[in-house]
């Protein structure tokens, strides 16, 4: 006889974690997290290379947020370290602090700048525009030519293979100008790192007896076979639930080469951005972060394409709209048959860690409630 469960979780990425842990500890719920990869934390997943190194498998996460109480709520399941989150940006063969900053523009213009002065010198080289249609427009308005040709226009063409003109706004919008001498790359209050890894603090969220866990399980293959009592969750593409009746969203991928070196640092900081040189966007040396105690490293090369995992949706009018005709099917779903849409998957975002457990908690709170009414 088949196992009963309460919830079935499709995607064993940190959405699924989340609220599988969620609905254990609060309803007592059975849940089953499904995969369709051999590992569980999704993009977050993080391994031990050949070379005795631990890397992060699909890209660098580098954890922050705003919120102690999300702090609080993942160190139940992991000791923390500083994360050290360090970009650099390489131009003319020199690298150069990354987002701007005052030493970034001081070493761009070879002069020495205050606060005071950086930002008049921009307002005099920025191309005014108080409603930027574009990426390219809004950043244009806001540090002008030279920077956005140094440092935005080819990294966006690499990245996108799309014309920054032709991209929304908040693409390069999510990047900051800062007038100040503060090389980190995000802003954030906490900037921390799973001591042991990203894939050790998921798996100990759902060492739980009331979760079971199938890796190597496509949803095709059992969507109408397991039937859970009370809710589905799906993390996966939107699209795909619903067989791609309205066509594709399109995504952009990543394919990424690890090389490892005899040396214990290879890199001066965790990120190398490349805007104008090789065919990878960035180069990453994750130990920077991971404090990891090794006489070698490992390096690893993202190289933008449309083939692969999904990873970045691409942020154009038509795709939204495309995404709000599949959302509108997903309300359907969930008032019909239970199902939750839940994960930058589910949703066709970009959202880092931090954002996608809150969206988790979140789901998890609903489910709740629609479970008690």
């Amino acid at each position: 006889m088949e196992k009963e469960y309460d919830l079935l979780i499709v995607g064993a990425g940190p959405v699924g974690c989340v609220v599988a842990e969620q609905m254990a500890l609060r309803k007592g719920w059975k849940s089953l997290i499904i995969d369709k990869r051999d590992h569980i934390a999704g993009n977050c997943y993080d391994r031990v290379h050949e070379s005795g190194v631990l890397i992060h498998q699909y890209g660098p996460h580098y954890f922050r947020s705003n919120k102690k109480e999300l702090i609080d709520y993942l160190g139940q399941y992991t000791d923390w370290i500083p994360g050290n989150y360090e970009v650099r940006s390489s131009f003319n063969g020199s690298l150069y602090p990354f987002p701007i900053n005052l030493l970034t523009l001081g070493q761009f213009f070879n002069r020495t700048f205050t606060a005071e002065e950086a930002e008049s010198y921009l307002n005099e080289i920025r191309v005014p525009n108080d409603e930027p249609a574009n990426s390219e427009e809004f950043v244009l308005s806001r540090v002008g030519k030279e920077l956005y040709e140094a440092f935005y226009l080819n990294y966006t063409l690499k990245q996108w293979e799309m014309h920054p003109k032709d991209l929304n706004k908040s693409v390069c919008g999510r990047i900051p100008i800062r007038f100040n001498k503060d090389i980190r790359y995000v802003d954030h209050e906490y900037q921390l790192t799973p001591k042991d890894g990203f894939t050790e603090m998921f798996g100990k969220m759902i060492d739980n007896p009331l979760i079971d866990v199938q890796l190597e399980t496509d949803f095709e293959s059992i969507r109408n076979t397991i039937k859970p009592t009370k809710a589905t969750l799906y993390s996966g593409p939107i699209d795909a639930y619903f067989n791609f009746q309205y066509g594709k969203l399109p995504w952009r991928s990543l394919d990424i080469s690890f090389k490892d070196f005899k040396e214990e640092y290879k890199q001066p900081c965790v990120q190398i951005n490349y805007p104008n040189d090789h065919p990878y966007t960035r180069s990453v040396e994750i130990k920077h972060v991971t404090k990891q105690e090794s006489a070698n490293t490992v390096i690893s090369y993202e190289v933008p394409t449309w083939e692969g995992d999904p990873y970045y949706p691409v942020p154009a009018d038509d795709n939204a709209a495309l995404f709000k005709r599949y959302w509108a099917l997903a309300q359907e779903e969930n008032k019909s048959n239970n199902v939750y849409f839940s994960g930058r998957l589910a949703r066709y975002t970009y959202i880092n860690t931090d954002e996608a457990i809150e969206m988790a908690l979140d789901t998890a709170e609903q489910i709740i409630q629609d479970a008690e009414r």
